[in-house]
């Protein structure tokens, strides 16, 4: 048996693997992948030590659902053996379809296909390798098993998916201010009426929460820095496809280029297994291989951008609370063209400008408390506390970036 083998995560201490079909499961190419896909794209350029990857975080998500399932049973829900695996398998699949760099490149790459059509994809391409081992996970990712609260673990506003990644992105990027307290909200879940509610006194613990995931956006997952390289990569890929899709003929991993040479639909996913394979051999490594040789290419925006990459020369960027003018914008063109010395045609790709925005909890989607007369109620009406009531308020920011200076002629 290979069940019950143990790892070492640098969150949780010792992680042990349940049985013989998640370790295969595991032990599989499309999930060994994601040790090859850091968790936080390029927010190492911001925190050093935001090095882990979704294999990681897929790992602990599984360790925090098989603790709130014993939690559960301990309450005298029952759950059977068939259903506590089943939950195990969907929340450690629920990532598996991520590409490169995770949401950096998830509307470039592959325009307009979220990673969670992906990732159903290639669970239901294991379900069939598997011969069917993994229908009931498939049923509780997308919400067609009858006891809901399944899926609520794994995707609602208070999900194992969260708990694991506000913990280990806190302790890899070292910012305290995203600290949770998830064994004491996990100890508090319980079920009422077939949906999963938090007990009255772990409302403080959920309020932590919210706020914690509030702070660790601005701080780590919408930190100017972070847009600022994230804006330069969709450009370089953006350019990418433009010079392979007009013939120019473009060093890199033979999947990459197939990516860059398609713009591949949902459709076309649904209906070959062949390309889900390829896309399930991507990886970081194929857009940093790629960026190493790019750098030495003759087209000046492919070359430089990948230059700016390898030596951390990213566009500067600029924050508002209101929307630029559009004389500002302009410009800033103009200054880019000066600048740089570039033409119209390679302007877009030296500069970015929108909007990114930020929402702790949505009001549509309630976080319920079960308080200690046996009511559920929304945490926002059970805290009486304007915070949580602002925090549904989505916030929205503006950016505008561009590039500094150009290295390579």
């Amino acid at each position: 048996m290979k069940s019950h083998k143990i790892l070492n995560d640098p969150v949780y201490g010792f992680i042990t693997i349940p049985s013989e079909l998640i370790y295969n499961i595991i032990d599989h190419p499309f999930f060994q992948r994601l040790r090859r896909i850091k968790q936080l794209g390029l927010t190492d350029l911001v925190y050093p030590g935001a090095l882990h990857t979704r294999f990681h975080h897929a790992i602990g998500a599984m360790h925090l659902m098989s603790i709130t399932l014993d939690n559960l049973r301990n309450k005298g829900h029952e759950i059977s053996d068939q259903e506590y695996e089943a939950s195990l398998i969907a929340i450690l699949l629920h990532d598996i379809g991520h590409g490169p760099f995770s949401h950096a490149l998830e509307y470039t790459l592959l325009k307009g296909i979220p990673h969670e059509s992906l990732s159903l994809l290639l669970m239901e391409s294991l379900n069939n390798q598997f011969n069917g081992q993994l229908d009931l996970a498939l049923r509780i990712f997308k919400n067609n098993y009858e006891r809901k609260f399944f899926h609520q673990l794994v995707s609602s506003q208070l999900d194992i998916d969260r708990l694991d990644y506000l913990q280990r992105d806190c302790f890899f990027t070292g910012v305290s201010e995203g600290t949770i307290g998830a064994d004491r909200i996990i100890k508090m879940m319980n079920i009422k009426d077939d949906q999963i509610v938090v007990e009255e006194k772990g409302l403080y613990s959920i309020e932590n929460f919210l706020s914690a995931r509030r702070l660790m956006y601005w701080q780590v997952y919408l930190h100017k820095t972070t847009v600022s390289a994230e804006k330069m990569l969709i450009n370089l890929i953006t350019r990418a496809k433009d010079l392979e899709q007009s013939g120019t003929q473009l060093e890199g991993s033979e999947a990459f280029k197939y990516m860059l040479q398609n713009n591949f639909t949902l459709t076309d996913f649904q209906h070959s297994s062949d390309l889900q394979e390829i896309f399930a051999s991507l990886d970081d490594f194929d857009i940093w291989g790629a960026i190493k040789i790019w750098k030495k290419h003759d087209d000046l925006v492919l070359s430089n951008i990948s230059d700016m990459f390898l030596t951390r020369n990213l566009f500067k960027i600029k924050l508002s609370n209101v929307p630029f003018e559009e004389s500002y914008l302009k410009e800033m063109e103009q200054t880019v063209t000066k600048d740089l010395g570039i033409t119209n045609e390679e302007l877009p790709y030296f500069l970015s400008s929108g909007s990114i925005s930020n929402y702790a909890y949505v009001a549509k989607e309630k976080v319920l408390i079960l308080t200690k007369k046996g009511e559920v109620m929304d945490v926002a009406q059970a805290a009486d506390l304007p915070n949580i009531k602002a925090m549904s308020k989505i916030v929205k920011k503006y950016y505008a970036c561009r590039a500094k200076n150009l290295t390579l002629r």
